[in-house]
Order: C-alpha cells, then structure tokens, then sequence
C-alpha cells in the first residue's frame, strides 16, 4: 500500500523586488513565447546561467516548464529536476504531468511515489496526471485502484478531475464495470469528459453499440471531443460507413471537426476504398485550412495508396511542407502495395541518405514488401542484414514474415522453412500460413503439410489453415485429399469468413457479404444477375 500523506511543506515566496526583476528578466520571459523552441532554449539557457538566478526557485521552476512542455524535451526537464536542490510542488507537479504525456508514464508513477517519500506532499492537482499515467499503461490498473483507494482515504475523489481521470484509467485499461461504478457516483453533474471516457473505452473494448447508446443518451452537450470518440469507436471496430455517417450528422449540428476527426474520417476511407469519399474528405481539409501536420498527411497519403489512386499519393508527399518518417514509411508501403515496387525501393534509397531521418522498423517492412513483389531475393535479403548490422534494429515477427514471403514467392520454401525454425522468436500462426500460401503457389506438399500443422496448432479455430491446405491438395489433382481438408474443418467445427467488398458508386458505399442477402437492392440485384438478356457494357 501507498504512504499516507502528511503536511504541505512548500519553499517561502521570495522578496516582491526579486520576483518583479524575475517576472521582467527577458530570457525567462523568452521561454513563455509559444514561438519559443528546444534550439532557441539552447541558445537562452546559457546567458541564464551566466546570471546566476538559476538557484532561485522562480527562474528554475519557470525553465522547468518550458522543457517540460510539448515543444521542449523531456530527458532535459528531467535533469534539470534532478538538480533542483529542494523543488516545489509546482516543480514536482510540472515533471510528472509531462511525463504522463509522453511514451514512458511509467516514470510518472516512478516520481510520484519519490514525491510521497520527500518533504513535499502530492496535492489535488497531481493526481490526474498520475491516473493519465495508469491508463496510458493501460494493463498496470490494479496499482491504479490503489491510489483510487488513497483518493477516496483523502476525501479528494469530489474532486472533478481527479473523478474524470480514475474513469478514463478504468476505461481504457478495459475494466468497464469499475469505470461504470466510478461514471454512476456523478452522472447527475453531466460531465461531458466522463461521458467522452467511457464512450471510448466502451468502443475500445468493441463495445460500439454500448457507446452509441451512451452518446445518444448524454445528459449534456456534445463536443467536438465526443463526436470524435464516437467517430474513431466505429473506425476502431470496422463500422466505416456508421462513421461517415455520423460525420454528416456532425456537420448537420455545426459541430467544428477537428483534425483528429479528419485522421478518423481518411482511416475509415482508406479501408473501404472509398476514393470520392476520400477525396472530399482531403479537399474539406484544404478548404478549411487544417493543419497540414505530419499526422494528417500521412493518413491521407494512406488513404490515396489504399484506394489505388497512388498518383494522387505521390503528389500529395512531394507538396508536404514537412515530411515526416511516417509520410516516407506511407508512401514507400503504398507504392510496393501498388506495383510500383522499383519506385518504392528507390524512394527508400533516398531516405537512407537522408541527413534529417534514417528508416526504422516500418520502413524496412515496405522495402522487404517491394523486394518480395518485384521478386528480388539477393535485394531483400541484403535489406534484411542491413537492417540488423547498419541499423541495429532488431526483426520483429513482420520482419520475418517478410523475408518469408520474400523466400517464398520465389519458389525457395526449404530456404524460408529453415528461416522460421531459426528464427529466436516464437513463430506465429501467420507466419506458417505464410509459408503455406508459398507452398499452394509452387505445389509443395510435404512442407504445406508441416505449415499447415504448426496452423492448426497455433490457431485452431482458424479455417484458413485448412482452406490453403485442401488448395493445395487441388491444385496438385489430388481431390479427394482436398475434400478431406473441407470435411476435417466442418468436424473442428471451424467456419471460413465469408468475403467481404465493397464499391462505391455515386458517393455512396456498399458493402457485400459472400452469400449475404442483407443490402437493400439485394432482390434486384439477383434478378438482374438472373436475367440471361442483361449484358454488362464497359
């Protein structure tokens, strides 16, 4: 259990004279210019220094924050709160909200519990950072409930944000019924925030008709944030087209999107194919003047490969203002995805001698796609050592399911089978179903026999094991061994997805299920299927 809180202890306010001289000092008020960067701070911090007034609790507090806002640098803050004699609980405060919002909370959680064990107490306001934490780490919230039972010993859990942010931890670590407990003690208040949590936590844990329910219910007035968890909830769980739709009923309310709402809407897009969709969505984007950060470029250019309009892709990657790694990793995937594989591996070439960036792990996984359609072994596999010798990245298992491929569509399946033995992860069953595919190509039964195996085992209620193994069988003429393959799969009691497409026509999507009869023209599209005197015109 956690330690009990004792008194505030905080450092005594300095002369009014010093603070005015310290309010007025123009490098600290530098640092409270938004225009102000990490390279200017470098540049500021050394005339700081000079000066002397580091030791005073204002000026190191004040340098504190900028480092440890969004446009600054976090290891930074960290060392320059490492060094503080006897920080405050502002300073306290200001590096553990920073860290909350960062890729590593865990170090949040880390100083809260030094915090407890220094001279100054946690206060009501470092709370809600320590609970961001919590749900940032997502399955750590059993150690979050025991700082729900601290709040709750202090008194504090009236506390509006401290209320909102224990909901949100519950909610996305996925424990619905505590975070519904917690949402019940207020709802009568209409806290839109709380409503916004568990909106998405429903959705994240798929669900979706829980969280519509709960948005058409709300006791409060929607904002822009509600109407985007609700958006990215159908995205989430494949619901594209309830997405786009409620997007319409969000311009019908005047709700402003945001571009959170416009990455929602061109993910959605892109999974559909739904290219006039896209494109509106991109020109909505232009008109309006969103912001054309490295976030939204990249799910439009995804949204254009996806859709097959790769021209419209590289026009949009070669106007970016700034190209993110993630636009280079987009375009060099969406090319080796579009048969343009020699272009993707060129482009990957010119990032490679990149002085800004360097390809990580995704960019490696679209030069190995490329290598693998274009059919270039030699090329693929001196990616493959690059990536661990020049780069020192290390293969995940989509590495390796690359260089399966690679290995395998060139007809070299002892090759790939030796490959996964030796590989120091534990294969997947896409893995062998990798191989498997490779085996259907190039009519290999012995080794489809083992891949298939090692499919069944490591996912046994998957039918695609066994659809690629009685292919096979086919397309070697051994028949009945295929239909051995079928009738083995009805026993397990394992059902084949049935396909799913979808076409748009006149700015409106339609989806199909294989054998479905649920669109709404199902009746003449059969008729018109069934009509010998209908011909299809091009």
């Amino acid at each position: 259990m956690l330690p009990r809180c004792s008194a505030l202890s905080q450092s005594p306010p300095p002369p009014p004279s010093i603070s005015k001289f310290l309010s007025d000092h123009p490098c600290l008020t530098m640092l409270q210019n938004p225009s102000t960067t990490i390279n200017h701070f470098h540049q500021i911090y050394p005339h700081i220094i000079k000066t002397g007034i580091t030791h005073n609790p204002i000026a190191s507090t004040r340098v504190l924050s900028f480092c440890a806002s969004p446009s600054g640098n976090i290891n930074y803050a960290y060392k320059l709160f490492t060094r503080m004699p006897n920080p405050n609980l502002y300073s306290w405060n200001t590096i553990i909200r920073a860290f909350s919002r960062t890729s590593t909370p865990q170090f949040a959680i880390s100083l809260f519990v030094d915090m407890l064990y220094s001279e100054i107490q946690p206060q009501h306001l470092t709370y809600p950072s320590v609970f961001k934490a919590y749900a940032q780490l997502g399955d750590d919230a059993y150690h979050g409930s025991q700082l729900h039972g601290r709040v709750l010993k202090l008194g504090l859990q009236k506390d509006q944000f401290i209320h909102n942010t224990i909901i949100h931890m519950y909610a996305n670590s996925g424990l619905l019924s505590e975070a519904k407990r917690v949402f019940d003690e207020r709802i009568e208040l209409g806290d839109v925030v709380a409503f916004n949590s568990m909106i998405m936590g429903y959705a994240k844990c798929g669900e979706i008709d829980e969280s519509r329910k709960l948005f058409d219910n709300m006791s409060t007035t929607r904002t822009s944030v509600t109407w985007n968890s609700m958006i990215s909830g159908y995205v989430r769980n494949v619901k594209l087209i309830e997405a786009l739709e409620l997007f319409y009923n969000m311009q019908e309310e005047r709700i402003e999107p945001s571009e959170f709402t416009m990455v929602s809407l061109l993910n959605a897009c892109a999974h559909l194919g739904a290219l006039q969709h896209g494109k509106w969505v991109h020109d909505y984007i232009k008109r309006n003047h969103f912001e054309l950060n490295v976030i939204v470029v990249t799910a439009i250019i995804d949204m254009y490969c996806k859709c097959g309009s790769i021209e419209n892709a590289i026009e949009v990657f070669e106007k970016c203002p700034r190209r993110g790694l993630s636009c280079w990793n987009s375009i060099i995937i969406g090319l080796a995805m579009n048969g343009r594989e020699r272009e993707a591996i060129e482009l990957f070439s010119k990032l490679e001698s990149s002085k800004l960036l360097k390809p990580d792990s995704v960019s490696f996984i679209g030069v190995l796609t490329a290598c693998k359609h274009l059919g270039a072994v030699d090329k693929g596999k001196d990616y493959f050592e690059s990536m661990m010798n020049n780069y020192k990245i290390e293969p995940s298992i989509k590495h390796y399911t690359c260089m399966v491929d690679v290995l395998g569509q060139a007809g070299l399946l002892e090759e790939a089978e030796e490959l996964i033995n030796g590989m120091p992860i534990e294969p997947d069953a896409i893995i062998w179903g990798s191989l498997l595919s490779s085996c259907r190509k190039h009519g290999n039964v012995q080794i489809a026999k083992r891949a298939a195996q090692r499919v069944y085992e490591l996912n046994p209620n998957d039918a695609s094991g066994y659809v690629l193994m009685s292919n096979v069988h086919a397309a070697s003429n051994k028949f009945e061994e295929a239909m051995e393959q079928r009738l083995l799969m009805k026993e397990n009691s394992t059902e084949k997805e049935p396909g799913c497409s979808s076409i748009e026509l006149y700015g409106e999507v339609h989806e199909f299920l294989a054998g479905g009869r649920l669109h709404h023209k199902t009746q003449e599209i059969y008729h018109l299927l069934s009509d010998s005197s209908f011909t299809f015109e091009d």
